[in-house]
């Protein structure tokens, strides 16, 4: 059921979507809701074109498989037509100001996904594009992840305040702050299990406190694995260096004993029908691509952040968590945009 009572859904109407930290920890609970309901619909072959005649621009300066595809599919299947734009594209920051370009694409179009680097950059195109603009990525925040990532959490446990979410690996990356920050707003207990050297920023720990004071989760930054990964339902991990970093070899060092593999999963003490495993993709989990076996060949190792025992096995949700993401945008784009109603479930 959809849960619009305890604010007015028309406040999120013109509303830009670039950090989960910007809304309320009710309004980031109705978009998972209204994420599982416009999936309900989908599998129903109910229409539900909320943006019918609406013109989407999607940038991209950092490439991507399913943000990409998740925006084409979920704009298309509301009624929108998007229009894709590579880094070759777009000249934002270089031979056009961020402003100029802003104020160009939100006179042609109805609303703007950006997938870059600085935040800095979504931050000035929202604020002078006019229309609203939706972040598919930046270094610091991965807002659309999250309603994805809760939404299959609640998919595979009925509810969230109360489960316990541990995220293992780069503690002060995009993920790892986004996961803190929106779990926290959603009444999750997140633990970052991470090395001393890879965690949290103060700033987003502060953030992630305010959040708790509200919701009364609790959360946890810590080295020790066993402590980290004690009774957790859910252990998430991603890759251990992110596109445009190249330390490679620092990094494997460093996390190799940060592996999420089935010895891991045995230290939660966890009933196996109350734990799942997540990766927002894409997963160095075997060698079956150039890349992983030019990173096998350097380093010495098959399996990075991921065994591929947990990757296949059956606590993996991956692969539904990589299909939310295309319910969980729609559910963005449809309540910043649309000619929105709310169905009486």
């Amino acid at each position: 059921m959809i849960d619009s009572q305890k604010f007015n859904v028309s406040e999120l109407q013109g509303r830009s979507f670039l950090a989960c930290k910007d809304f309320t920890p009710a309004q980031i609970n109705y978009l998972v809701d209204f994420a599982l309901h416009l999936k309900s619909m989908k599998k129903a072959g109910i229409p539900h074109r909320y943006l019918e005649g609406k013109n989407i621009a999607l940038l991209f300066a950092k490439t991507s498989t399913r943000t990409r595809s998740a925006f084409t599919v979920a704009s298309v299947d509301l009624g929108a037509q998007p229009e894709f734009m590579g880094a070759s594209d777009i000249q934002l920051g270089k031979k056009e100001s961020i402003e100029d370009t802003a104020k160009v694409l939100g006179s042609m179009f109805d609303g703007i996904e950006y997938r870059g680097f600085a935040h800095e950059d979504v931050e000035e195109l929202a604020k002078c594009a006019g229309v609203p603009v939706w972040n598919g990525l930046t270094t610091e925040w991965h807002p659309t992840q999250m309603i994805a990532d809760f939404m299959t959490v609640k998919e595979n446990f009925g509810h969230l305040k109360g489960l316990n979410l541990t995220y293992v690996g780069d503690g002060h990356n995009n993920m790892a702050n986004s996961l803190l920050v929106a779990g926290s707003m959603l009444g999750v207990n997140v633990t970052i299990l991470a090395p001393d050297s890879l965690q949290p920023a103060p700033e987003i720990v502060d953030i992630a406190k305010s959040f708790t004071v509200q919701t009364g989760a609790r959360f946890n930054i810590t080295s020790d694995i066993d402590e980290g990964v004690k009774g957790a339902n859910v252990i998430y991990t991603d890759v251990w260096v992110s596109m445009g970093e190249s330390n490679w070899e620092e990094r494997v060092k460093l996390l190799t004993p940060y592996q999420v593999n089935m010895e891991m999963i045995k230290k939660t003490g966890t009933p196996e029908e109350k734990f799942i495993f997540m990766h927002c993709l894409p997963a160095f989990h075997d060698t079956n691509t150039e890349y992983g076996k030019e990173i096998a060949e350097k380093y010495g190792i098959t399996e990075m952040e991921v065994t591929d025992e947990v990757f296949n096995s059956k606590f993996a949700r991956q692969f539904e968590e990589a299909e939310n993401r295309m319910h969980s945008i729609k559910s963005i784009m449809a309540a910043t945009l649309g000619d929105l109603y709310i169905p009486k479930m």
